[in-house]
This record gives C-alpha cells, structure tokens and sequence, in this order.
C-alpha cells in the first residue's frame, strides 16, 4: 500500500475482456476523509439502520481518505468491485452492493457499476476506514445518479453503511445526533476546519486488519454493565467537548475525550465475550502521552478508537516535537500525521 500516493491503480485493466466493450454512461470520483472522535458511540439503537446509541463528536481528517470512483455501465449485469486495483473481498463487495442498492432505489434505477476504492491508510486498523469508504461511497454514488441531497440527506443516507461515515460526510469538528430514527440520526459541523489548528498524530502500533470489526463489537454492548455507567457519563462529556471546541480549551478537551476513551474500551473489555483491542503498544503510548503532558508541559492527549492504534492530538505548532517523541518509542511501527480535513467532496 502506498501511503500517501496520489496514483490512482488503473484496475479496469484487470476486468475480464467481456466487459471492456461496455460503454461507459457516467464516471464520478469522490474523496473524504477519515475522523477521529473525541466523544464515540459504542452500540446502535437500530442495528438494521445503524442509528447510534448515543451522539458523539469527531474531527474530520485531511490527510487520511478514502478516493473512490464510480462508473455507471451500459449492459452490466452485476457491479464489479475493486480495492487498492484489485478485486475487492466477497465480505468487502457485499456491503458496498448493498449501500449502492440503497442509493439505487431512491433513484429509481438498477443500474449496476464498475467501482473503484482505495484508502491512503491502513483499513481496519482502528483508522475509521469504514467511516471516509462509505462516506465517499455515497458523495460519489449520488452525484452519479444526479441525487440532488444536501448534508445532511448525504449524512443519513452514509451512516447505513457505517455509523461513523455520517461524520466524514462533513469537514472540520462535527456532531452526530443519535436522534430515535432514521430522519433524526445525522451529522452537523459545529465549528469550521479553519476555526482551531488541531492536528493528529497517528501511532500504528498494529497495521494488520482487526479480528473483530466495530459492527461485530457494536452488537455487544448490551451484555455488560459498564455500558450503562458510561451511558450516563456522557451527557456531562458531550457538553464539555462543545464548550471546550468552541473555547479552543485544550486541557478540558484532553480530559473529556482520555476519559471517555478508556470508558468505551472498558465497556468492550467486559463485553461477552469481552474484547481485547489494546496491544503492548497501545499501552506504552497512554502511559508516554501522560507523562509528556504531565510532567513536560505539552499540549498532547490520545484516544483511541475500535482498535488497537493510538491517536495522539495536539496542537500544530508542537506536531514536529511530539511526532518526533511518537515515532521513537520502541514499538511505534509507523506514524501517520493529519491536520484537520474538510468535507467530502467531488474531484
């Protein structure tokens, strides 16, 4: 994989020569970016529809997306799916036919579609790769179609296929409502990508894909108390993310968003069966983290999503210096650096 690389794999090389001839109706290319969340969701109210349990907070990455191009075919008889050039998983193609389905039946069509997707970062790491796939899946899926939808009919319609793609729909610090159905459950920008200059530093601790995805772990937190302890927790954290957002208060932001993260990972921790995400790792950052923040005075916090890589955040001013601190503890095997992205978006 090539981290970073603008080159676009040419995969329709690799389609079988019956299905050269086709002539293309439409081609549409879409990028958006990843998110990280300061406040997560864990658990859907509607597992079907992926409405959330409760709302969450994120901040919309520029530097890790998903690119995915869609061409609508003449006498195509079944999509053809492709990641990084190459034909994409059984597992893979399936939940990209069924969002195209979704989208397909609100514009009225059955028109099938070659469709070509690539991340510049590792997927199923813990990097919300679902979140930029599914998100550039219907930016790009629905201007193929000519489906007219603003933000948020584009945010509704890409939590089905991942409840965290609402949030990459747009750029900058951004909130999915919970909302009790499908009409009540989207994303909304509270502050611009312009408004703070945070950044994010990527720890990859694991590159390879985890065992058990976020749709897996969702359908799981019912099974432990602990859920409903955090439950009630995060109506105070929410209101904390918002003023600490909109008052550029980073230390109220660090305890909001570490605090909330080793609760979600509790909740998984005690799941039945419970859910191990964490590597050795993972652990030698959170301890790293505290102590450059604590005893050295940088402005540094993590989180950590449905995996075992961390998010370290801070400030871009000090991204070379704690870059630098991240990429030489022992077991970092990589690290990624993003600043704050904007919307999804045509290209």
């Amino acid at each position: 994989m090539l981290l970073g690389s603008e080159s676009f794999p040419k995969p329709l090389s690799q389609i079988p020569y019956r299905c050269m001839l086709i002539s293309p109706i439409m081609k549409t290319t879409a990028r958006a970016g990843s998110n990280i969340a300061f406040i997560k969701f864990w658990g859907q109210k509607n597992q079907k529809l992926r409405i959330p349990e409760n709302n969450s907070i994120s901040m919309t990455l520029g530097n890790l997306w998903t690119q995915t191009s869609i061409s609508l075919e003449e006498d195509l008889h079944h999509d053809l799916i492709f990641f990084e050039g190459k034909e994409a998983s059984l597992g893979f193609s399936k939940r990209v036919v069924q969002h195209l389905d979704l989208i397909r039946s609100m514009a009225n069509t059955e028109s099938k579609a070659i469709v070509e997707t690539r991340n510049n970062f590792p997927m199923g790491a813990g990097i919300a790769s679902s979140a930029s796939g599914f998100a550039a899946l219907t930016v790009a899926a629905a201007k193929a179609l000519m489906l007219n939808w603003d933000s948020k009919k584009l945010s509704m319609i890409a939590r089905r296929g991942s409840g965290s793609a609402a949030r990459s729909i747009l750029g900058g610090f951004v909130e999915l409502l919970a909302g009790i159905d499908d009409d009540t459950s989207y994303a909304t920008q509270i502050q611009p990508e312009t408004h703070w200059d945070l950044c994010d530093i990527v720890a990859i601790v694991e590159a390879d894909e985890k065992e058990v995805g976020s749709s897996e772990g969702h359908q799981l937190f019912k099974t432990t108390p602990v859920h409903s302890a955090r439950l009630n927790k995060l109506h105070h954290l929410l209101a904390m993310t918002r003023s600490a957002i909109e008052r550029k208060d980073f230390a109220s932001l660090a305890k909001a968003s570490e605090q909330d993260a080793i609760m979600m990972h509790a909740v998984m921790m005690t799941s039945d069966p419970p859910l191990f995400y964490w590597e050795p790792g993972t652990i030698e950052l959170i301890k790293a983290i505290r102590t450059w923040r604590i005893r050295d005075g940088l402005p540094v916090f993590f989180t950590i999503d449905a995996g075992p890589n961390v998010h370290v955040i801070t400030i871009e001013r000090f991204r070379n210096e704690i870059e630098k601190r991240v990429q030489e503890l022992p077991l970092t095997k990589q690290v990624i650096s993003s600043s704050i992205g904007e919307s999804a978006r045509i290209i």
